[in-house]
């Protein structure tokens, strides 16, 4: 369900929340959109339309409707209500996919931080055994304490001892960040809209075997590998990172920040762009937006057109190596950077890269 409440980068197929579900293991069977001018204050979108996804949703067989924007707790628990059907939002939906990909220790202590974190806004008044009192002689919670409140201190608890582990796990990698400084390691990160192709990029720059699947966020954890650029006799340190998406809740930018850390402290970053992908222009400028909400605007970057060998042959560049006008996401204003047209998957314009790489590791000091 998409409503198009005036705002640009409206999704009008539902093409990405469909590509989200699918690779949340969900079967989309029906989609939805509709016009307001604001959302409903109780429902989202009005009754009349909620009637309507009623009546779809028992035609089609529906057993769950999700939304494209993020709801309220109250507008969640309304229309689960009126449909009576689950009813979840795109945060709930990404939260679902980090969940189910992260592997490293850090990816899992991050999803549960930001998983917790949005449960703690559904817990006002959702579900009505929330609202039954417990308490008295020998009852945790104390005499006449609501189970709500009970199990937000209980949630309030689970954040704090998580985001204690994750302060470690942070430590340790700002730690391992200093021992490269120490030996003067010159490091680039790889960035980008999910799907771009970032680590099958990454395998076939330095030749792992990193996980890499046409699929969004196939990626969650950060993977580092020495990649030696022989034009200019060095190794430099590549980091794959976590795709960046539309609308990424704000609890998962919180939450990753420090694996994002990583770009941050980059000395080059590879901006991985779908250069198949008609929305191209869009997905450059959600990607700025992120790298300013984390602090990394101002590192140096190169903008890596990938999947030359799907574009179109009308479109096909005239030379695989130009300059692009990267434009902040914020002010508007722009600086020109060096682009390169490559396919990760065939090899082609990765010698053109390597020497561009090997140019800006000698030029720029590392740190």
């Amino acid at each position: 369900m998409g409503v198009d409440l005036g705002f640009p980068n409206f999704d009008g197929d539902l093409h990405e929340l469909g590509l989200l579900a699918q690779t949340a293991g969900l079967e989309p069977v029906a989609r939805v959109t509709c016009k307001r001018k604001a959302p409903d204050a109780a429902l989202f979108i009005g009754t009349g339309k909620a009637d309507e996804i009623k009546m779809l949703a028992l035609e089609t067989g529906a057993t769950e409707v999700i939304f494209d924007q993020s709801l309220s707790p109250a507008q969640q628990r309304n229309l689960e209500r009126h449909l009576d059907l689950p009813v979840n939002d795109r945060t709930l939906l990404i939260l679902e996919i980090f969940g189910q990909r992260a592997r490293s220790h850090e990816g899992k202590l991050q999803v549960e931080l930001a998983r917790l974190q949005y449960m703690s806004t559904r817990l006002v008044r959702r579900w009505s055994h929330l609202e039954r009192q417990t308490g008295g002689a020998g009852v945790r919670g104390g005499p006449g304490e609501k189970q709500i409140e009970l199990d937000k201190r209980m949630i309030g608890e689970a954040i704090k001892r998580t985001k204690e582990r994750l302060l470690k796990v942070k430590k340790q990698r700002q730690t391992q960040r200093k021992q490269r400084e120490r030996r003067n390691s010159f490091t680039i990160s790889l960035v980008g809209y999910t799907n771009a192709g970032k680590s099958t990029l990454f395998n076939a720059l330095v030749k792992a075997r990193a996980y890499a699947a046409d699929q969004l966020f196939a990626t969650l954890d950060t993977t580092t590998r020495q990649l030696y650029l022989g034009e200019s006799a060095r190794s430099v340190s590549l980091s794959d990172t976590v795709g960046f998406i539309r609308d990424l809740p704000h609890g998962l930018v919180d939450a990753f920040a420090a694996t994002l850390q990583e770009a941050v402290d980059a000395d080059l970053l590879l901006h991985v762009v779908d250069g198949s992908n008609p929305d191209y222009l869009e997905q450059i400028e959600q990607v700025q937006r992120v790298l300013s909400e984390i602090g990394a605007a101002e590192v140096p970057q190169i903008l890596v057109f990938n999947k030359l060998d799907a574009i179109d042959k009308d479109s096909l560049p005239l030379q695989l190596r130009d300059m692009f006008e990267l434009k902040d996401a914020f002010d508007g204003s722009g600086k020109s950077v060096d682009r390169v047209f490559v396919s990760a998957k065939t090899g082609e314009g990765l010698p053109q890269l390597r020497e561009l790489l090997s140019a800006k590791a000698s030029s720029l000091p590392p740190g």
